[in-house]
């Protein structure tokens, strides 16, 4: 990415709200692992989060060694203050979606720290993985 183009995108508008994207492709969110109720993981983001950020169910993030997946992805404000992407990884338990739901709310990354336990899920895909969900994703 050019310079140009790096500013072009750091002055966009953006997403007014930070966005909380779910795999729920070829691992994530299936009987591949067990134990976890995936319908009403995503049924609890959405109703949690319905007034201050966007929930989506996204297709298969190619990060499925770390199912279940859960990107959190800053709004315009949270981007211009330097909030990446975040992606965190084995999302498969009650407390983890309450830690993750609570930073959404407080503003997500760049305008709000997450809680320290989350630190645990937090993992780095490859570059290819990152660009092909922050430039829309599959799903």
């Amino acid at each position: 990415m050019s310079r140009r183009t790096r500013r072009a995108a750091a002055a966009a508008p953006g997403p007014s709200r930070p966005t909380v994207s779910v795999c729920r492709g070829c691992c994530c969110g299936t009987p591949k692992i067990p134990g976890v109720d995936h319908a009403g993981q995503l049924a609890q983001l959405h109703a949690s989060l319905d007034d201050c950020a966007t929930v989506r169910a996204v297709e298969c993030l190619d990060a499925c060694e770390h199912g279940n997946v859960i990107v959190v992805q800053p709004s315009a404000e949270g981007r211009r203050a330097g909030g990446r992407p975040v992606w965190l990884g084995l999302v498969n338990d009650p407390a983890a979606l309450a830690d993750i739901t609570a930073w959404a709310r407080d503003g997500g990354p760049g305008l709000a720290d997450p809680p320290s336990i989350l630190e645990l899920y937090v993992f780095t895909p490859s570059r290819r993985i990152r660009e092909g969900l922050e430039g829309g994703g599959k799903g």
